[in-house]
């Protein structure tokens, strides 16, 4: 059954420095893709087998006591307000909903790497574990009209969430993701049919529209990450952070929110340098090109979680320091911290106590002159925010 909503091509905004054949492109057409800035560094199996088996740790179990970890509550999605809502569902997972224009019911609302799965890996058996539970279930969610995936690793795109979606909206919801995600989206055989699914390169945007409800600009913008669901196809597919910005018709003004997904500011290459201050590399301009095109933002999800150890993973994790650089890059009036406090596991694990995150994402922000909960902030997972 087709979508009930339109999709429309935009006209592609994009930096006075970008080329053709665009630089992140391996290949014509492209086979892969490169995060092609020197603020990333790659690194091998073979370093995250070291790092993993021989290094110094720092593992620090999860506390027994709930009231040291995120929070829970049961979500309403705000539906006593009116404005741009995001809903935290856990770790990079939200459900965002646009300001209610005149005449409608509701806002349109769009589902950002959605995953409600107790693990994430190749067949629910291997891979990180969640150890905060999801504020509701699938059946809980109110009618979702689109989905954007920001890159294909399993906490992110996680098939069996997916199926359930899929299911319960009888294919009617459509898909966002960069280019070759269409192929892993069809090729999962939950349901999903390619007329549902429209992958964007970095710059390209669409406008989705649902009639009595109205119509968003979803915009594919560049992060700086990897992407691979298995050793053999890594960096395959486009990885990417995503722009929503409000019809003219929902408000006075258009309400703006930017969505990072997974992405790294700046490597470093020490384990003890947990900021990009003092770095040897120059940070990711994209953030301050994103800005440039399509800030100022009301609202950024920015990733705060899963960044040690520095030497490894800093290209592709921002770290709570690097966060509040991307606040600031991208131009943004509030950000909200994620991609912490839900699952457990991989390299990580064993040296970031999943404490630390949200205390050193307060300390960074205060640092650089930020007030705390207005400009910069957390929420508790199923809370809504709304601007």
């Amino acid at each position: 059954m087709p979508p009930s909503s339109t999709v429309n091509s935009l006209s592609p905004r994009r930096p006075p420095n970008y080329s053709h054949p665009p630089s992140h492109h391996v290949g014509s057409p492209p086979t892969s893709f490169i995060n092609p800035w020197p603020s990333y560094n790659s690194t091998s199996v073979q370093q995250a087998i070291k790092k993993r088996c021989l290094s110094r740790r720092n593992f620090v179990p999860v506390p027994s006591d709930r009231s040291e970890l995120v929070q829970v509550h049961k979500p309403d999605w705000g539906i006593s307000t009116n404005g741009l809502k995001a809903t935290w569902i856990g770790h990079a997972s939200f459900l965002i909903e646009t300001a209610k224009a005149k005449n409608a019911e509701r806002g349109l609302r769009i589902l950002l790497d959605p995953v409600w799965s107790e693990r994430v890996g190749p067949y629910g058996l291997l891979g990180p574990v969640r150890f905060t539970p999801t504020p509701c279930s699938i059946a809980d969610v109110p009618e979702v009209d689109a989905v954007c995936i920001s890159h294909d690793h399993y906490d992110h795109l996680d098939s069996d969430t997916l199926k359930k979606l899929n299911a319960k909206w009888k294919g009617h919801l459509r898909y966002f993701c960069g280019l070759g995600i269409k192929a892993v989206l069809v090729g999962l055989g939950i349901g999903i049919e390619a007329e549902q699914v429209t992958e964007m390169d970095w710059w390209d945007g669409v406008t989705l529209s649902k009639e009595g409800i109205g119509s968003v600009d979803v915009v594919c913008t560049p992060a700086q990450h990897r992407s691979g669901r298995a050793p053999w196809n890594f960096d395959g597919t486009l990885w990417c952070s995503w722009v929503v910005k409000e019809a003219r018709d929902a408000g006075d003004e258009p309400k703006r929110l930017y969505f990072s997904g997974d992405t790294g500011y700046c490597y470093v290459p020490s384990d003890d340098q947990l900021s990009h201050h003092n770095a040897p590399y120059p940070p990711c301009p994209a953030f301050s090109e994103i800005g440039e095109l399509y800030g100022p933002f009301d609202l950024a999800l920015l990733p705060i979680g899963c960044f040690q150890p520095r030497s490894l993973i800093s290209g592709q994790h921002s770290s709570p320091d690097d966060s509040v650089a991307i606040h600031r890059d991208v131009k943004s009036k509030k950000s909200i911290g994620m991609h912490y406090g839900t699952f457990r596991g991989n390299l990580s694990a064993h040296y970031e106590p999943v404490t630390e995150p949200p205390l050193r994402w307060k300390n960074a922000a205060e640092a650089e002159g930020f007030r705390w909960n207005e400009e910069i902030g957390l929420c508790d997972i199923g809370e809504t925010v709304v601007v």
